[in-house]
Parts: structure tokens; sequence; C-alpha cells
């Protein structure tokens, strides 16, 4: 832990902007300024991400990078809803491999009688040792080693402990990596000993990866699939083997309070296209289900059709509520004719337009236009099952 002088440095900053200070602050000789910066920057960024952290008086933040690349809360506390999913049997022991500055492993231990955290780098071992104090688990263990090294030596009732894994995404360069086999550890290499020592094994992989080619590159142990997405970004693909599942496995699309759960067995055959009517209320997936490519199972799901196969915009005359998406109300349809666009557009001088399966960018359609970004007008540019070029004018509902 640091000096007096350094801590009182933090308290008396902490919700000063941390680039002024930097430049401001008088170079005193007791106070580690760099540390102090990474604490106040870090603190400010964990009210955002990580409240309940902010909240727990004496958490050390790594640096900024490392902050903003960790778990939030609430994809953590996502992980924690998984793994109460599980049998109480399955959940005496976690061990998680691949420790980080242990946000997950945080918050899934307490639903674990004992866990274990690992990590290759003393440092992190070290901040992990303090924050869990501070966080009063009591229960854990830290562990300085190379996942590989504990995996070989793990002794455990496989039916009553889970693995977590985080592999690394970034290779010696420091260049980002997305499949499998190159991320550190490779979880491919020592997936049959995982399943070995640990009944139950859940990964975070890239969000980048394409969830089928995942599957298969893991085999039929893998049980459920999560594509995790906040505010509609897509943030986390985790993947949860079992060392005796049979069958196929179960996704799940999830953007904040929205989810959406299919087998993948239900392929996306069957997509419901829209007829010619006007439609009436217009949904765009949110981007869990964009990155799942399920739009078989929306039409079959909800009474929505698909304006074209590769639009992935579907139009209903009925509102509906719970679609895992965005809603809007429809005002106009327009053909890219002059007069009519005229029409449609009358009294409209700025608008958020977005293009799916059109001949031009939505830039260029903004242009074309003649609209500024912004208000409360949506407009979306799309290509029917016809092949008719045609803008849906909308309301956000």
């Amino acid at each position: 832990m640091k000096n007096e002088a350094t801590i009182a440095f933090v308290r008396e900053h902490c919700d000063d902007d941390v680039r002024a200070l930097a430049l401001q602050a008088r170079r005193d000789g007791d106070v580690d300024l760099p540390w102090a910066l990474d604490q106040i920057q870090g603190r400010q960024t964990a009210r955002r991400k990580l409240p309940s952290w902010a909240a727990t008086d004496g958490i050390v933040y790594p640096p900024h990078l490392s902050m903003e690349q960790c778990s939030s809360e609430q994809t953590a506390l996502y992980k924690c809803a998984i793994v109460e999913d599980l049998p109480k049997s399955c959940r005496r022991t976690l061990i998680d491999l691949t420790g980080g500055f242990g946000v997950d492993f945080a918050f899934m231990a307490r639903h674990f009688e004992q866990a274990c955290y690992v990590e290759r780098q003393e440092h992190l071992c070290e901040t992990a040792r303090h924050n869990f104090e501070k966080l009063g688990l009591k229960h854990v263990r830290v562990v300085h080693d190379e996942a590989e090294n504990v995996l070989k030596g793990l002794d455990c009732e496989p039916s009553s402990t889970l693995i977590y894994l985080d592999p690394a995404r970034r290779d010696n360069n420091c260049g980002r990596t997305y499949a499998i086999a190159d991320c550190t550890p490779d979880v491919l290499a020592m997936k049959n000993r995982l399943l070995e020592v640990a009944h139950h094994v859940l990964v975070k992989l890239s969000p980048m990866l394409d969830w089928h080619k995942t599957v298969s590159d893991l085999g039929e142990c893998v049980a459920e699939v999560h594509i995790v997405s906040v505010a509609n970004e897509c943030k986390e693909l985790l993947v949860l083997m079992s060392a005796d599942y049979q069958g196929d496995p179960v996704v799940h699309c999830v953007n904040d309070e929205q989810s959406l759960v299919f087998s993948s067995s239900d392929g996306d055959e069957g997509l419901v296209l829209a007829r010619s009517e006007v439609a009436v209320y217009l949904f765009e997936p949110n981007a869990s289900v964009m990155k799942a490519g399920c739009f078989g199972v929306l039409t079959r799901r909800y009474p929505v059709a698909a304006l074209a196969v590769d639009s992935h915009l579907f139009v209903s005359h009925d509102d509906v509520e719970d679609f895992p998406g965005r809603r809007f109300k429809v005002s106009a349809v327009t053909s890219m004719n002059k007069k009519e666009l005229g029409r449609a557009l009358s009294g409209i001088t700025r608008a958020n337009v977005a293009v799916r399966n059109f001949p031009m960018t939505a830039q260029q359609l903004r242009q074309r236009l003649r609209l500024q970004d912004g208000g409360d007008t949506y407009i979306f540019g799309t290509t029917t099952a016809d092949g008719n070029h045609l803008l849906y004018i909308c309301r956000k509902l």
C-alpha cells in the first residue's frame, strides 16, 4: 500500500480532471503521482462501470487501459446469473484460471463455498489480494502461477467445480487476436483436461467471434452460448461447456433487460417476408440478435415479417412490445422519387438516418436528403423483398 501522502492526494483530488491534474499537480517527492492518477481515474471509471467497487473504500485500480477492458458490473452479474442456474451441488468450488483485475471472479466467488484466483502476473495477484480483502471475500485463495501449471496439478471434485477462463486476446506484439487457438491460454488445447477436473467450464471470448464456428471448434460439450450486449453494444461471447452434455446448445441473446433464447437447432429457416401493404410498425433487432443471426426465429416467435432476406428489419401492423430490439411507429414510406420524397419529408429538417441493405451509406443518404443529424425522426433506407429501395420514416417508441 502507498504512503499517507499519496493516499491523501488521491482523496483530495478524487473528482478532479485527471489530465489537468497531471499538468498542474505540484511534484511532491512524497506523492507517487503516476499511481495516484491511476487511482483517481480508476475510481471515476468505476463509478460508471463498477459502482459497488467505487463505493468501497480502499479499492486499488489498475492503469486506465486495464480499467476500460475489464468486465463491467452488469456483465459480471450476468455471469453470476448463469452460475445461479446451475444445480447447487455444482457450485462448491470456483477456479478462475485467468484472474486479471478480478472483477468476474469477485462477483462469482460469492456463489461458491470456496474459490481460487489464478494469475500469471505478480502485481495483479498483489492487487487482487488487497481488493478481495476490502470486498470481504474471506473464502478465496490467490495463486501466482501459469494457468496450464495449475490445471495440470488440480485435484478437486469435478461434479462440484466450475472453471472460468477469460483468455488474453493479444499476441506477443500487443496485436488483437480473435481465434480461440490464438488466445492465451489456448482453451482448445486445454479442453479435455478442463472437463476432466470440472463438470462445468465457462469461457469468455471475443464478441467478434462467430458463435457457430466457436461451437464447432469446441465440440459437443457446449451446452449454452450467451451473446451479451449492454446498451445495444455487443460486449461478450460466453460459452458454457459441460462434461456430460449431449444435444444442441441453447443460445441466449441478451441486451440489458431484453432476452431471446432459442435452440441452435432452430436454424434460420422459415423467414417470413412482409407483404406489399404499408407497415404501421418497424422493428430493428438488438445487437445480440444481430450477432446471432437468428432472423427466422424472430418471425416464428413474434408476429413480425422481414422486409427482405438481407435487410434485417421487420414490420407489423401491430406493436410488439416484447420484441428484442428497438420499436418504431412508421409515419411514412417513400421511394426515392423526388416528388414522393418532398411530400414525405415535409417539415423535417433533421433525422437519425440508418441504412440496411441499401445502395448508399447513411452519410450519403443524409446528404441526398439534405438533412441534419439528430432529432426525433428516424429514417431507415432499405431494400424490400421485391427489390424496391424504400425509406421508412419513423418515430421511436
